[in-house]
């Protein structure tokens, strides 16, 4: 199998944005970054994920600056992976990707998880793209416009 080129030259932001976290286990990293993991062994335990494909997954991601490493909390040699403030600017795509999940992968009774707002235990309001004025926008409200070089 040979390896594609990178979208770093693609106009497309989406394209570039999937080029660097639209595999699976890069988004479900970021997950479990937002969900409190910090450690390899961690990670490697909740995803199931090969030794050798997590190490180039957490080495992409810290390159582009959504992970760092740290030393651990816990002193010794253990170093722990972090969201930075660019990787913190990922948490509405993974609740999006979550709420749509919930609405068209579950059955009305299925059991799955939930995310809520830890001071009051409710559920978040569903996240949608909302316009200048308010108001609530669909794709056909919308165009892409090319921005001058």
């Amino acid at each position: 199998m040979t390896k594609r080129d990178a979208a770093v030259d693609d106009p497309c932001p989406v394209a570039r944005s999937v080029d660097l976290i639209g595999d699976r286990w890069s988004l479900l990293i970021v997950r479990d970054a937002f969900d409190g993991m910090r450690r390899f062994t961690d990670f490697q335990r909740n995803l199931g994920v090969a030794r050798n494909i997590l190490a180039d997954r957490l080495r992409r991601l810290v390159e582009a600056g959504i992970l760092a490493i740290q030393p651990s909390a816990e002193g010794g040699a253990y170093q722990e992976y972090v969201l930075t403030a660019r990787g913190e600017q990922l948490f509405p795509v993974v609740v999006a990707l979550r709420q749509w999940g919930e609405g068209e992968l579950f059955g009305h009774e299925e059991a799955h998880s939930e995310l809520v707002e830890k001071k009051t235990g409710q559920p978040l309001r569903r996240m949608a793209p909302v316009g200048e004025g308010g108001n609530l926008l669909a794709s056909g409200d919308t165009e892409v416009r090319k921005l001058p070089q």
